[in-house]
């Protein structure tokens, strides 16, 4: 990244994740909006800001594969291998939700997309939270992803509660998202 960002920074924005708050911050390609995924006012606020239908589902992503256990059931080892094998990094994975998570993360799904991100700061966010965050672009539904925390604020104007600013990182587009039991691109 060509520009640190102070810890301090990070801090912030963790506590405005868990006190309900939601934050806009660099991912590999866009500007992700997130927030604490078990804090149902936070995430009615953040898709009625995106205008996304519930019944979508959320990405989940963390800074280790440990902060996401709680949230899925993991595969048989054979199939897990190419999935630990991709991360960290631009990689999503749809692995079979946890028993009872809340339906603003699956929506009408069974399975959860999951990520371990490479992105030092969204790294560094979901550490200081200690627990993943929901990841989803920084746009209404239908519009491009921001790019820069200037166009988060043009698209979602005061609803964003903080920005982390900093540098994206080097991909052009968003993660890949893949079938965890099957291995099929869902989105490429």
């Amino acid at each position: 990244m060509s520009r640190s960002v102070n810890p301090w920074k990070i801090r912030e924005a963790a506590r405005c994740i868990i006190s309900g708050g939601l934050v806009a911050y660099p991912t590999e390609a866009v500007f992700g909006l997130g927030c604490d995924p078990l804090n149902g006012a936070a995430m009615g606020r953040l898709l009625d800001l995106k205008r996304r239908p519930v019944e979508k589902g959320v990405i989940l992503i963390a800074a280790h594969f440990d902060q996401l256990r709680p949230f899925i059931k993991p595969l048989a080892e054979p199939r897990m291998e190419p999935i630990l094998a991709s991360w960290p990094g631009p990689h999503t994975w749809l692995l079979p939700a946890a028993d009872n998570l809340p339906e603003w993360l699956t929506g009408k799904h069974d399975s959860l997309a999951v990520r371990v991100t490479a992105h030092p700061l969204a790294a560094a966010l979901c550490q200081a939270c200690n627990s993943p965050i929901v990841s989803t672009s920084a746009n209404r539904s239908g519009q491009h992803p921001a790019r820069s925390p200037l166009q988060v604020r043009l698209r979602l104007g005061r609803g964003v509660d903080y920005i982390l600013n900093g540098s994206l990182g080097g991909n052009r587009a968003p993660s890949t998202i893949r079938d965890g039991a099957t291995g099929r691109v869902l989105r490429g």
